[in-house]
C-alpha cells in the first residue's frame, strides 16, 4: 500500500505564490495520473491540475495561467506551483494518484491533505 506525504501549505497574502509537493512512500512503485484536488469549506472536493505519466496536464478553468503542476517520475512525486494566489484559492489541498490495471480497473490514492490559506 503507497502512501502520499504532501507538504508546502501555508497562510500566504493575495498576490504571493506557494509551492506544494507531493511524494509517494515507495518510489519504485509505478503510478500513472497525479494530480492536486481542494476543498474548501462547505464545498465539493474539486480537480485543480492533473499530469499523466507522459506529463500531460490538465487545468481548472479558475487556476490556470496561474498554477503549473509537474512531476518527477523518477521520485514519484508531484508538484503545484501556485503563483498569484487569491482568497478564494483558500482550501484544503489534496493529492491524488491512480494506477490503471487494465480492463478499466484502477487504483486511486490520496494524500492527507494541506491547508492553504490566502489572506487579503
Amino acid at each position: 500500500q503507497v502512501q502520499l506525504v504532501e507538504s508546502g501549505g501555508g497562510l500566504v497574502q493575495a498576490g504571493g505564490s506557494l509551492r506544494l509537493s507531493c511524494a509517494a512512500s515507495d518510489s519504485s512503485f509505478s503510478i500513472n495520473d497525479m494530480g492536486w484536488y481542494r476543498q474548501a469549506p462547505g464545498k465539493q472536493r474539486e480537480l485543480v491540475a492533473a499530469i499523466t505519466s507522459g506529463s500531460s496536464t490538465n487545468y481548472a478553468d479558475l487556476v490556470k495561467g496561474r498554477f503549473t503542476i509537474s512531476r518527477d517520475n523518477g521520485k514519484n512525486t508531484v508538484y503545484l506551483q501556485m503563483n498569484s494566489l487569491k482568497p478564494e484559492d483558500t482550501a484544503v489541498y489534496y493529492c491524488n494518484a491512480k494506477k490503471y490495471l487494465g480492463g478499466g480497473i484502477h487504483l486511486t490514492y490520496w494524500g492527507q491533505g494541506t491547508q492553504v490559506t490566502v489572506s487579503s
